[in-house]
């Protein structure tokens, strides 16, 4: 646990932080990576003893109040934040609001135009779901030996743009050691095995919150299940109260308020005249 000043000067406390992650380069699988988005599933994974959690610009005050001791990283959204000015407002936003860095998979002045503000960038290389028509598919990148060059150069200009970090999407896991080995970024894996400093993985993978799981992920929970029963449960209630007031059910006495008669005449007396 290290204390800090966050990025509005507030006396703060973390489980990691830019030199740790730094200080741990080499240590495979040395920290591990969540989604969140919601001050509950903040305050879940930290109890769980979750060192560090993307969320997106906006909602970072949000998982802050529920996770106030996580490396927290926002997601600078693409339409949210299109010119330089309001990338650089989003990003200062949210650092104010409690984020310790900014990720990123834009053009690389984009980059250096955060690090030259001291804003710990993360970049965003290998698979990266917005641009999947380039690679044409669903599918890890670097299988060929053109593709492994490819992303090594875009490792080493990451890092000359002034990153200080990158999530490594979908890379082969062997070739994911090798990048990890040559680079001097904190490595974060996400299903590109362990061979970085730190594994990630969405929050809804390993809670089972959907009806599939990626093929790089691992459900430790079905919260799909109870979600189904909650929806079951919530269909019984709300068809039982229907059928309450189509039958004259509800409301009954016991849940509205009453008159003594003789005041019900007296108002009603009033009311006529």
């Amino acid at each position: 646990m290290a204390r800090i000043f966050d990025w509005a000067v507030r006396d703060s406390t973390r489980l990691a932080t830019v030199a740790s992650l730094r200080q741990a380069k080499g240590r495979h699988a040395a920290f591990a990576q969540v989604t969140c988005d919601s001050a509950v599933e903040a305050a879940a994974a930290e109890a769980a003893g979750i060192e560090l959690a993307i969320c997106r610009a906006r909602n970072v005050a949000e998982v802050r109040r529920g996770a106030p001791r996580m490396f927290l990283t926002a997601a600078l959204g693409f339409a949210e934040a299109v010119t330089d000015d309001e990338i650089l407002r989003t990003a200062f936003k949210a650092l104010t609001d409690g984020a310790d860095a900014v990720i990123t998979a834009r053009r690389l002045s984009v980059v250096s135009l955060l690090a030259a503000e001291d804003i710990p960038v993360m970049g965003h290389l290998g698979f990266v779901p917005r641009k999947s028509t380039w690679v044409g598919s669903v599918r890890a990148v670097g299988k060929t030996v053109d593709e492994a060059v490819e992303l090594h150069h875009r490792f080493r200009r990451l890092e000359e743009a002034g990153a200080f970090a990158v999530e490594a999407e979908l890379v082969p896991a062997p070739l994911m050691a090798e990048l990890s080995r040559r680079s001097g970024l904190v490595t974060v894996s996400l299903g590109s095995g362990k061979g970085a400093e730190v594994v990630f993985l969405f929050t809804s993978d390993i809670c089972g919150e959907t009806e599939t799981t990626p093929r790089h992920a691992r459900r430790y929970g079905d919260l799909a299940r109870l979600q189904r029963e909650v929806q079951a449960e919530r269909l019984r209630a709300l068809t039982a109260f229907r059928q309450d007031v189509t039958a004259g059910h509800f409301p009954a006495p016991q849940e509205t308020a009453s008159l003594p008669q003789a005041l019900l005449d007296e108002i009603t007396q009033r009311l006529d005249t």
